[in-house]
């Protein structure tokens, strides 16, 4: 259970602002109330602890309907013992009924899950739907309660933690207890728009205190110099480690940030990528792609592990999304990464990156191999060739004339550029080939 665990009304007071709610459906295990969280109306679901009955369970279902009818997106904080045994089925159809519902306004409305106490088996199923999963040390999460799955011989450490959430990439964010986890749920709501029809929200802002430095980079400091200072929320920081994701807002607008690190992209980072881009997409919150990579992780391993079905996932949802795009070439972007991660509606190629089909140094064998054979020092001739190759085929200049980039930009002007870009792009209206669905390697 949650350290010292906070009461439904604090918990409550503590999300909404100034503690000011109204309260909705307001008996049994399961309250609700809806309110203000960052200036954003927003409803509220709130479980104390106890067994969830088939009205309980109701109680979620009619919060989730009037979100929908209202546009406002829905907090859920679970801590709930199981469900009524003594209700048998019927609870837990009551339980199919909300994954129903859930499923069915996932993309109108927000959803944010946050654990604060036990959440397992249908009710982590319901968490884990969620657009995006909070969780706070001491609570737990699973689908088997780990000494049960300890008592058969799996035993891991740390089963069922909100770290454990974390590295497994179902939490998104967490925090060190129910309170910060609120507040937590708060500011992630605040970036949200109210569902999938409204517009934007508009922060004031201060511009970052640092200037953007791609030649000595580091993807997160990369992002701090793009986005406003202090508004960038890093989601699953556990999980795929070689890319960073988040929540920000760039010259006061909500935005969602990728950026790659330059080690290779695995199949778990590909996931966290595309998981992003899907939740901005949904809500049509541009997205801003910082592309530098070696590439895919070069191995039968990870392609045995389904290493190419989750880049070509990723490659889909960033080619299915309709909502704005922006792709900044900070580095290298060479043949299967760009291709993946730069259809944007506008890419921005920075000085000094490197934009090719195959890598220069792999282009130059080829291109330049008799050459090359007839040379006194091969590796230094190698070297050379694929330096020139990169300066006259690869730059970010060449990559303009090439229609692989649309600007080329220094560094320094970087921000700039991606600021006027998501200006550009703000009216941006796109519509869908009529399908029920595409059909990408999910």
């Amino acid at each position: 259970m949650a350290k010292e665990k906070l009461g439904t009304g604090e918990i409550l007071s503590t999300f909404f602002d100034d503690g000011v709610y109204t309260p909705l459906l307001a008996s049994g295990t399961v309250e609700a109330a809806h309110g203000c969280a960052g200036g954003q109306p927003v409803y509220a679901v709130c479980q104390n602890g106890g067994a969830l009955t088939v009205k309980d369970v109701e109680k979620q279902i009619k919060v989730l309907e009037m979100a929908a009818l209202t546009g406002n997106p829905v907090v859920t904080f679970y801590d709930a013992a199981g469900a009524k045994l003594d209700e048998g089925l019927d609870v837990l159809t009551a339980a199919s009924r909300l994954n129903t519902a859930i499923a069915k306004v996932s993309g109108v409305v927000p959803q944010v899950a946050v654990v604060v106490g036990v959440c397992g088996a249908t009710a982590a199923l319901a968490a884990a739907s969620a657009d995006v999963c909070i969780m706070a040390e001491g609570a737990e999460l699973f689908f088997t309660a780990p000494f049960t799955s300890a008592a058969h011989g799996d035993k891991l450490p740390g089963a069922g933690s909100a770290d454990f959430a974390a590295k497994a990439g179902v939490a998104a964010l967490t925090a060190k207890d129910a309170a910060e986890a609120a507040a937590l749920a708060a500011r992630v709501v605040t970036l949200l728009p109210g569902n999938n029809l409204a517009g934007p929200s508009v922060f004031e802002f201060e511009a970052p205190s640092a200037a953007p430095d791609f030649a000595k980079y580091d993807a997160e400091k990369a992002v701090a110099a793009l986005v406003d200072e202090g508004s960038a929320i890093e989601l699953f920081s556990a999980f795929g480690k070689n890319v960073y994701t988040a929540l920000a807002t760039v010259n006061g607008n909500a935005v969602g940030v990728v950026a790659t690190k330059p080690e290779g992209l695995c199949r778990v980072c590909v996931d966290k990528a595309a998981r992003l881009v899907r939740l901005c997409d949904a809500f049509s919150i541009p997205v801003v792609t910082v592309v530098n990579s070696e590439g895919f992780v070069p191995s039968a391993s990870e392609d045995e592990a389904g290493g190419i079905r989750a880049a070509a996932r990723l490659a889909g949802t960033y080619a299915d999304a309709t909502t704005a795009k922006v792709a900044l070439l900070a580095g290298k972007a060479v043949g299967p990464v760009y291709t993946a991660l730069a259809g944007a509606d506008l890419r921005l190629a920075v000085t000094g990156c490197t934009v090719s089909a195959l890598d220069p140094l792999a282009a130059a064998r080829v291109l330049y191999k008799d050459e090359l054979e007839a040379s006194d020092n091969l590796a230094a001739a190698t070297a050379a060739k694929a330096a020139q190759y990169a300066a006259s085929e690869c730059s970010a200049q060449a990559a303009v004339a090439a229609g692989a980039a649309d600007l080329a930009v220094d560094a320094a002007g970087a921000r700039a550029a991606l600021v006027s870009a998501l200006d550009i792009l703000a009216s941006k209206r796109a519509q869908r080939l009529p399908k029920k669905h595409g059909n990408m390697a999910l």
